[in-house]
């Protein structure tokens, strides 16, 4: 605490001494950073990454699920959507020497087409053989390729003539599943609905496990993944998902320093927080090898990325179920690295005697046209388009909103819980903050109030918020209000005196605490706001947008406001757009004020505005919905515009018995109106 005499009278009374008290309580050894690192370069593909302190196997656990959760938001399957009919058609067997190759279609989606090719041991009995699914990667010839540094024919004959059952199939816009190209739902206005070409391969590779797991020769405890490059991807964000995989190989993508340079691989909201290897270690502590190579972005797996995968089967005294190798070649999936897979493979999942023994004997890949599900490709007449698929989604997405929407205590408990995650994943929030710091700074005493200055932010998170805390000299209220505006501390404040709300509140008796969000107020920065191009570079990908940081911004806030009294409620109040940052963190508030600026969501325009963007809001109800994870704490929010229009907070606050505690104002309120407002709180 620093006071300095000036022309006003600094003193530090008992109350405040008190306050400060538990702000140092709250103060870590950690300190922040000079200034607000946030607005800095933003991070990119490959920017390097570190593996996380992880001390004990509940921590990684705890981080594994968070990690599963976080992919499944950000690839739009959470909720997991509904499982239609696989209508899957085997067809066109061939048989040669030790192994079959047949060809498949599924329907993923109904009328979304995945094509690929069934490659089963023959003469080996009738099984249940292994199963191993075979995603291909950016190969110019997708599952069809065949060369000297990558042929996916190649390891899946061998791993029939092994005695397992393989199944390739393509990437979206490769080969048969051509009905939509590689760059599906690129429109940035896609991801407001958590509609992307990462999300739809990997509900691909999803259902083609569901596929494998139904033929009648194969063990569904035994299956097994394995691709290079985005197949790699594939391999292990499978892998993290999903339970069923009793083994896992993804070759030449697991690393600390480029984590994916296509729109399959960088799904909005993604790697924020996470990395390919935290993605790989997901998978512990089932079985996994990683391939890597000398010529490409893997070539330090023997000393950080392998090593770091390793701590984590460490902690599950599961050390043999993990390997990492390296081989001296460039990006590639060839016999050397194919022939380590089998030997994993043979170990763990044919349970061989002999693994190491298990060799790529010479073979030969049929023609394309033989291998081809539609040589003429001529789809089905079903088969939707790149318009119909985003429509069909999209139009999914809002019925089972309107069939999660509560209308008891039952369905208002599974709303809020399946839509807790949805919200902290696709919001990238830390909720609630547990790593606060606070640095005290001036306190002045006027006539009526005292004024103190902090700044406040999360370890390791490159935050530094300026704080004002204005408290009445003779506090009255049993509440703490933080207030937020586009301006930051300015909008309450005028010559360093509160003005219009936050004066109204304090001369009620209560206490305000006022900020400088995210690139607001004093930490304005226009060269920061421009390099920040939402939809450039896979930006939302690897970088917080604007309006989730100040969202999380809010809630450091909160968490502030929460240190600094033991007994007081906190009531969370935004004006002007910052009122819609306000709703969208109002689950960890007491109460909430939000001015919702009129807002008009009958199109998604103003959401795709900087101040206004987030992946996957629409998926769940926008403003509507988030808020209604609010229920049943106080909640007004004025100048409604078409905020409310769907109904779900109000059926929240409905199911909850809590309809006097929301009060929806198509009018912007009065200043004086939302002060008797907060001043008539009551809590249940």
């Amino acid at each position: 605490m620093i006071l300095k005499p000036n022309r006003r009278n600094w003193v530090a009374t008992a109350t405040l001494a008190a306050t400060f008290a538990l702000s140092i309580i709250c103060a870590r050894a950690a300190k922040l950073p000079e200034k607000d690192e946030r607005g800095g370069p933003p991070k990119t593909l490959n920017t390097l990454r570190a593996f996380p302190e992880i001390t004990s196997r509940a921590q990684w656990q705890q981080r594994a699920r968070e990690i599963r959760e976080h992919i499944l938001v950000s690839c739009g399957l959470w909720p997991m959507p509904e499982k239609a009919p696989l209508r899957a058609e085997i067809f066109g067997r061939i048989d040669r020497d030790g192994y079959s190759v047949e060809k498949v279609h599924i329907q993923t989606y109904p009328g979304c087409y995945l094509a690929g090719n069934l490659y089963r041991p023959r003469g080996q009995g009738q099984g249940p053989f292994p199963g191993v699914l075979n995603p291909h990667g950016h190969w110019k010839n997708g599952r069809l390729e065949d060369q000297v540094l990558g042929s996916i024919a190649a390891r899946c004959i061998s791993f029939a003539r092994q005695g397992m059952v393989a199944f390739c199939y393509d990437m979206v816009g490769y080969n048969d599943t051509a009905q939509v190209n590689h760059k599906f739902a690129s429109d940035p206005g896609n991801q407001l609905w958590g509609i992307s070409l990462m999300g739809l391969q990997l509900w691909n590779s999803i259902r083609a496990l569901d596929f494998l797991g139904t033929l009648p020769d194969v063990d569904r405890s035994r299956l097994g993944c394995t691709g290079a490059s985005g197949g790699g991807t594939q391999t292990f964000m499978l892998g993290a998902v999903e339970d069923r995989l009793a083994a896992q190989a993804p070759n030449v993508m697991v690393s600390h320093s480029m984590q994916g340079g296509c729109l399959c691989e960088n799904a909005p909201g993604l790697r924020v927080d996470f990395s390919n290897m935290e993605f790989s270690a997901a998978a512990a502590p089932r079985p996994q090898i990683l391939v890597a190579a000398t010529g490409d972005w893997t070539k330090t797996t023997p000393t950080i990325e392998g090593p770091a995968v390793a701590g984590i089967y460490r902690l599950f005294g599961a050390e043999e179920r993990f390997r990492s190798v390296r081989f001296d070649y460039d990006h590639n999936y060839n016999q050397t690295s194919r022939e380590a897979v089998y030997e994993w493979f043979g170990r763990w999942l044919l349970r061989h005697s002999d693994p190491a023994s298990l060799k790529e004997a010479a073979y030969k890949k049929e023609p394309d046209a033989a291998l081809r599900v539609w040589p003429a490709g001529k789809l089905p007449a079903d088969a939707l388009n790149e318009t119909q698929l985003i429509d069909y989604m999209i139009e999914r997405t809002k019925a089972r909103l309107v069939t999660f929407r509560p209308s008891d205590t039952n369905s208002l408990e599974y709303f809020q819980a399946t839509l807790r995650p949805a919200w902290r994943h696709s919001l990238q929030l830390e909720a609630p903050v547990s790593s606060l710091i606070v640095e005290t700074g001036e306190v002045t005493r006027l006539d009526d109030f005292t004024e103190s200055r902090f700044v406040i932010g999360r370890e390791g998170r490159g935050d530094r918020l300026p704080v004002v805390m204005i408290s009445p000299i003779e506090e009255k209220q049993t509440s703490i209000v933080v207030l937020a505006h586009p301006d930051g501390i300015a909008g309450f404040q005028k010559k360093e005196e509160p003005d219009g709300l936050a004066a109204a509140l304090v001369k009620r008796g209560h206490s305000v605490v006022l900020l400088d969000a995210f690139l607001t107020g004093s930490l304005t920065d226009t060269n920061a706001l421009r390099a920040r191009k939402h939809f450039d570079n896979y930006f939302s990908t690897y970088n917080r947008t604007d309006l989730q940081e100040r969202v999380q911004d809010l809630i450091t806030a909160c968490a502030f406001a929460r240190s600094q009294t033991q007994d007081r409620k906190v009531v969370l109040c935004g004006q002007k757009r910052a009122g819609l940052w306000a709703l969208l963190a109002a689950p960890i508030a007491d109460a909430v004020a939000a001015d919702c600026d009129g807002l008009d969501l009958s199109t998604d325009a103003l959401l795709m505005e900087q101040d206004l963007f987030t992946p996957g809001l629409r998926r769940f109800g926008a403003f509507d919905g988030m808020s209604a994870l609010a229920a049943p704490r106080p909640l007004l929010a004025h100048d409604a515009g078409t905020v409310f229009n769907d109904g779900y907070t109000q059926a929240a606050y409905t199911a909850a018995q809590g309809d006097k505690a929301l009060r929806l104002e198509k009018i912007r309120l009065e200043e004086r109106e939302i002060v008797k407002w907060i001043a008539g709180l009551t809590w249940r």
